[in-house]
């Protein structure tokens, strides 16, 4: 658990896959990232589905929700994904929260790692919330977008995970920068998707963000020309990331990355070399 001022953070995994390097290095060259995150037999390099609970004034706030449930055996294999510790809802089981505890769900965008587990399949087949009691948010543009998507992103945009609740008026959309939460912002970081958003939290002058996408590794925060291949729009993603770095310099701020395994969560700080680099912070998940 980190305590920031008054509020209580938990990093809750939701799994692991295994991706190839083109698309979480994109355009930068093997001989650059692989000393940093070697490729195994299959040439596949590591990711993580982190999430974030965020617990303040008596909310149980869940920020992202990663794959969920209603993946096919198929979609499991190709990923290689791995579940050790169960899913987001398992995770917050051993916080002695059920998923009807969670008050409110932030989605940072709609990609289907990270808003899958929105919905799941009841016993008859109709796909029902997972967080019953949770209001939804998202940006409108980023749903706009999830509801019409081209030939480069209808890999990963699934209506079936949140179309079902802004129909039933359990996801309400947003425009733009916004206090969603007390100290619970949503900033537009886009570049990844046009509408993507990282989540930033502010108690008692204490500091932290919830990355996202913005960089999905630590490395990709700490160096500017360097993003996923998935972003659509990458030297908007550049210019984005340098705002960050110069504000995660300026308060300290506590960042979590929601897919890197090495490093989910540090500090960006100088060093004596006058070279800024994000120093790890060990918080296990639960």
């Amino acid at each position: 658990m980190i305590q920031l001022g008054e509020m209580r953070l938990f990093m809750v995994n939701d799994c692991s896959i295994k991706v190839d390097p083109g698309g979480a290095f994109g355009l930068v060259p093997r001989v650059l990232w692989s000393p940093l995150l070697p490729p195994d037999e299959n040439h596949l390099v590591p990711m993580i589905h982190n999430c974030l609970l965020v617990q303040t004034g008596g909310k149980n706030i869940l920020i992202d929700v990663g794959h969920g449930e209603k993946l096919t055996p198929k979609q499991i294999a190709n990923q290689y994904l791995q579940r050790p510790n169960g899913t987001v809802v398992d995770g917050l089981a051993r916080l002695g929260l059920s998923a009807g505890d969670i008050h409110m769900v932030i989605n940072t965008h709609l990609h289907a790692d990270h808003a899958g587990g929105n919905t799941r399949y009841a016993a008859d087949g109709a796909l029902v919330p997972v967080f019953p009691n949770a209001e939804h948010v998202v940006q409108r543009r980023e749903y706009e977008e999830a509801m019409r998507p081209n030939e480069r992103t209808r890999a990963t945009y699934f209506p079936m995970n949140y179309q079902p609740l802004y129909e039933s008026g359990q996801m309400r959309l947003l425009d733009g920068d916004v206090e969603i939460a007390p100290g619970i912002f949503g900033v537009v970081t886009p570049g990844h998707t046009p509408a993507h958003m990282s989540v930033r939290l502010q108690s008692e002058g204490l500091h932290a963000m919830f990355v996202c996408d913005l960089a999905s590794y630590a490395i990709h925060f700490e160096r500017l020309g360097w993003m996923t291949g998935y972003d659509v729009e990458p030297l908007v993603t550049l210019e984005n990331k340098r705002i960050w770095q110069k504000w995660a310099l300026e308060t300290d701020a506590l960042l979590i990355f929601t897919h890197d395994s090495q490093r989910p969560a540090g500090r960006y700080r100088m060093g004596a070399d006058g070279k800024a680099s994000v120093q790890p912070v060990d918080e296990p998940f639960v």
